[in-house]
């Protein structure tokens, strides 16, 4: 994948990206991003602890994904 590698600009290359961790999926676009707003106020604590509850080794989640 060109994101992982860092070929394409954007966020993954701007902080050196390189393992999907956690993702979530919804029903709609408006239900995705009404949740991406509410997880980027939350401390990162908080979102370490979103991670971990669901993928406790950190594993690269990315063939899950796309599989």
């Amino acid at each position: 994948m060109a994101a992982s590698r860092g070929l394409i600009n954007g966020f993954t290359k701007k902080y050196d990206v390189k393992r999907l961790v956690w993702f979530e999926t919804h029903a709609d676009v408006k239900a995705a991003i009404t949740r991406e707003k509410q997880i980027k106020k939350w401390n990162r604590s908080w979102k370490i602890g979103l991670i971990q509850a669901e993928n406790p080794y950190w594993g690269d989640l990315y063939d899950e994904l796309t599989g």
